[in-house]
């Protein structure tokens, strides 16, 4: 979890504002050799991660908490992860990621503990640590105060009704010929605002027509 350490996480955490604790599920093996993993039953290749250390490790982490945190397996079975799941995640004050490895966790652990099965995509990794790092860092900088600017986490990209941000533009206002919109520069913020919402409906219908179609149709359910 190292690559959490740095950029705007590494400072929450310095903060206090989130904390994050990698527990070893291999510290709860009842094997001398430390092993999680055997052959599964019923043959195939590869080898499953067992039920017991997996279990084990949770309610180790129940017991810190007093509580039992809501459990997110790290599967590409599951649903696909989204900027709403980050909101809903984001209101939780302990959140634990089952990452798994090999050709993935007994199925009774899963059915004891885990409350979200959740996929970043539909390809498989070696193991579920990115995914649980990239769900982090997504869900974190929603929390209270870890961004400087509480706007950013509303106006960018998903946070406008579903739609992707609007282009942003700095100094020099003339980059090659290339300059900055007139109406960017009037400071009349109606104009502004308005624009920015053509442009983020535009830039949505053009890159990613399967969002624009969730946002017809959510306005017109509103409408």
């Amino acid at each position: 979890m190292n690559g959490l350490s740095t950029s705007i996480t590494g400072r929450a955490m310095n903060k206090g504002l989130l904390s994050v604790e990698a527990i070893n599920i291999r510290d709860f093996s009842h094997d001398k050799h430390q092993s999680v993993d055997d052959y599964p039953y019923g043959g195939g290749a590869g080898m499953v991660m067992q039920a017991a250390p997996v279990v084990e490790s949770y309610e180790y982490i129940c017991q810190k908490t007093k509580k039992k945190p809501r459990c997110i397996y790290l599967s590409p079975q599951g649903k696909t992860f989204h900027q709403r799941m980050a909101e809903e995640f984001s209101k939780e004050e302990d959140l634990v990621f089952l990452c798994g490895h090999y050709e993935g966790v007994d199925e009774r652990a899963l059915e004891m503990i885990v409350t979200d099965e959740v996929s970043i995509g539909d390809y498989v990794l070696t193991g579920g640590e990115l995914p649980a790092m990239v769900m982090i860092d997504a869900i974190s900088r929603l929390l209270p105060g870890v961004l400087n600017n509480e706007e950013s986490a509303v106006t960018e990209s998903f946070g406008l009704d579903g739609l992707l941000e609007y282009p942003q533009y700095s100094r020099p206002e003339d980059f090659r010929g290339r300059k900055v919109p007139e109406v960017l520069m009037s400071g009349h913020h109606a104009n502004i605002a308005k624009w920015r919402k053509e442009q983020a409906i535009f830039r949505t219908k053009e890159k990613r027509p399967d969002l624009y179609e969730k946002y017809l149709l959510n306005n017109r359910t509103k409408t």
